[in-house]
């Protein structure tokens, strides 16, 4: 399946049966095709293809859809007092706001929107915000995106009078909630075919079971919820789940969408941004929405993200447009600098290899410890676990997953009572731990790993290109060809090329502080080619990256309209000497 490069491997030619039942495809499209599992004709149609009504399933089969939605319009039409509790993330959020809009739209008004505080209250459910909702007269919660380890919790609201519909998607860890109904198409027996949706997926799914039920009651045309794609296509795209399948399905209509959303404070947004909505893709997302979404909650204010999502408003969403673009600057500084002190206390404390990096300090704020833990994980291709103390005194750290191992398998493994609570995915997650088990958590996280990776086959770390091609084949042409496999993301990731024995002929440092990289090339023609390297310098790589010298170039193609005439161009993964 590879050919063996000292420092990377490229992907075989296709075979033959392949080539054929694919052939009315570009021969790029083929081989990028075959090797992300589709080598069939009416395989190839359906992935290039995505149609809603074809390629997603019936509420329905999801556990519990009925009663939770017979219980939602019962409380509707009794007027019952309804809290909607979401997580504070850019899953949550937006599955908050779409749960909102469907309120609305069926005329309830007797809800409020609950996110929790990220650094006082944490991840989840708490018996303080419960206690809160009894006060206020509330007799149905429904969580999204959160509550399915909350017991306790659910128990205690339950016999407080408060019927609890648990909406979540993360993996079962323990007891499920002895909730009025859970929904999550994780539980062992669900019958709904995708497993994989984010938090906003799986309340969209109870929207549309809904609409399809009681629409007509409510004078709700069914489909009318497809207008609420944009932010689960946000929420796809941004809380890392698979794209295949009906995660596929609900970014690539969720991008359809976004492109000519009507909502007042995404149009802000992308003013403020410099984004064109016609030609948003996933990028954009992944890079510039989501991060303000998620700097709202990190920096102590997840409703101005949630505002800024439902507003109707054209005033109030352009100051909740230029408050979030403050935010994220001020969050961006103050991970640049637990960065920057992280850095330091890994160079040294950890030499050589090593299973996992745990980290604390309880002056850290645990909201901004993803994106600290993230950066340092893809460095040193090993899970990094970093905590800090919250407002209430509790050490809660973020982990994020590295060469290839599932961090929430190596808290499963831990020795029990490791830690008060945690959950999460393979790729990420977060914890609460005592005083006296931090002290040891590396040891007993270094064990756990070496469990996992004998229970793991462990990914590779070389890199993986798909295909080695020239600069002469960089056009417009090519990009329309692998455009047709978008949107990208896990599962399904974005092609990679080798360019080989490629000649720099200009390096420069661009940006106001001089920390991206562009290297510059020429084709025969003489017309020239850019690759950009953003926080990349040249002697990043382990390699020569000089003027003149030849070197391997692994790249991702990108279409920029930074400049007003689109400039195709390369993406830099990595570089390697020839």
């Amino acid at each position: 399946m590879f050919r063996m490069h000292h420092t990377y491997l490229i992907r075989e030619e296709i075979p033959k049966h392949a080539r054929e039942s694919l052939a009315e495809f570009p021969e790029y499209v083929q081989h990028l095709l075959f090797h992300r599992g589709v080598d069939t004709r009416e395989k190839a149609l359906a992935f290039l293809n995505p149609d809603y009504d074809a390629h997603t399933h019936d509420s329905f089969l999801l556990k519990d859809l009925e009663k939770a939605i017979t219980r939602i319009h019962k409380a509707v039409k009794d007027k019952e007092k309804i809290i909607v509790f979401s997580d504070y993330d850019a899953d949550g959020i937006p599955g908050g706001v779409i749960f909102h809009d469907f309120l609305h739209k069926i005329g309830c008004v007797n809800f409020e929107n609950y996110i929790p505080h990220r650094h006082h209250e944490g991840f989840g459910l708490s018996m303080d915000a419960i206690t809160s909702f009894k006060e206020k007269g509330a007799t149905l919660l429904i969580t999204i995106d959160c509550g399915g380890s909350d017991t306790e919790e659910i128990e205690y609201a339950q016999k407080n009078g408060i019927d609890a519909i648990v909406t979540d998607h993360h993996e079962i860890n323990g007891h499920i909630p002895n909730a009025y109904a859970v929904i999550n198409p994780k539980q062992a027996d669900c019958l709904y075919p995708e497993k994989m949706l984010c938090g906003s997926g799986v309340i969209y799914k109870v929207i549309q079971g809904f609409i399809q039920k009681y629409g007509d009651e409510y004078g709700v045309s069914k489909g009318w919820e497809k207008w609420l794609l944009d932010l689960v296509g946000i929420a796809t795209l941004s809380d890392m789940v698979p794209l295949v399948g009906e995660n596929r399905v609900f970014a690539y209509y969720g991008l359809t969408v976004l492109r000519k959303t009507p909502r007042k404070g995404l149009i802000k947004l992308f003013e403020k941004l410099r984004l064109y909505p016609r030609n948003i893709v996933e990028d954009d997302v992944g890079f510039s929405i989501s991060p303000r979404i998620n700097a709202a909650s990190r920096m102590g204010v997840p409703m101005d993200a949630f505002k800024l999502l439902a507003t109707k408003d054209e005033d109030e969403a352009d100051t909740l447009a230029c408050h979030l673009e403050e935010i994220n600057t001020d969050r961006k500084g103050t991970v640049a600098l637990l960065v920057k002190e992280t850095k330091k206390i890994i160079a040294e404390r950890f030499t050589g290899p090593k299973n996992v990096i745990v980290l604390g300090n309880p002056h850290w704020r645990p909201s901004l410890l993803g994106l600290v833990a993230n950066s340092f994980a893809t460095e040193h291709a090993c899970p990094v676990f970093l905590w800090g103390r919250d407002g209430d005194g509790v050490l809660k750290g973020s982990c994020r997953s590295g060469g290839g191992v599932s961090v929430l398998s190596v808290m499963q493994k831990a020795v029990p009572g490791t830690f008060i609570h945690f959950g999460g995915h393979a790729l990420s997650g977060g914890f609460e731990v005592t005083s006296d088990s931090v002290h040891t958590l590396q040891e007993e996280l270094d064990k756990a790993c070496v469990i996992v990776s004998k229970d793991e086959k462990k990914q590779l770390s070389i890199p993986v290109a798909d295909l080695s091609i020239t600069l002469d084949s960089l056009t417009w042409r090519l990009y329309d060809d692998v455009s047709r496999l978008a949107p990208f993301g896990v599962g399904n990731p974005k092609p990679l090329f080798c360019f080989e024995r490629v000649i720099p002929v200009e390096i420069k440092h661009f940006g106001k502080e001089k920390n991206h990289l562009e290297i510059i090339f020429k084709k025969e023609n003489g017309a020239t080619v850019s690759a950009i390297g953003f926080f990349m310098e040249a002697g990043d790589f382990g390699a020569s990256v000089e003027v003149g010298k030849p070197l391997c170039l692994l790249a991702t193609l990108e279409k920029s309209t930074f400049k007003r005439t689109p400039e195709l161009r390369l993406r830099i993964v990595n570089v390697f000497d020839c």
